[in-house]
């Protein structure tokens, strides 16, 4: 996407750069924003999973699929809006966005779910440990 928004805009195409369409540029380039900050979130998360797989993981991985969906459909959301305008709004693909950003306020919540049950095991299994001990 990043490369197509480059070539528009080095060879002076009028569909992204006219005056008239700068609601186009600016929904393009928010799902390109968009996509590629949300890449960055899906790689955090990735380490994340990694490292909470035997402890409570299933809620992160759960919140790995949720993330994926909303990567997927805030810049689709955003593409779309750009490509049929109404006046100076988005068009109705823009409904992707809100859609996009639910599913990742699941993910965000159920990440978070997952950290925590996972912390507490690994505490519950630790004090199990000093008990043995003694």
């Amino acid at each position: 996407m990043g490369l197509s928004l480059e070539a528009m805009h080095g060879f002076k195409v009028g569909l992204y750069l006219d005056v008239s369409n700068q609601t186009r540029r600016l929904m393009w380039t928010l799902g390109h924003a968009h996509g590629t900050l949300l890449a960055l979130v899906n790689l955090a998360l990735g380490f994340t999973v990694r490292l909470l797989a035997e402890s409570g993981g299933s809620s992160v991985k759960l919140a790995s699929w949720w993330l994926i969906g909303a990567s997927v459909l805030m810049p689709l959301g955003f593409f779309l809006g750009g490509l049929q305008l109404y006046g100076g709004d988005p068009g109705v693909g823009i409904v992707l966005v809100a859609i996009g950003g639910l599913m990742l306020f699941v993910a965000v919540l159920l990440a978070a779910q997952g950290m925590t049950a996972g912390k507490s095991q690994e505490a519950n299994q630790g004090s199990e440990k000093k008990k043995t001990r003694r």
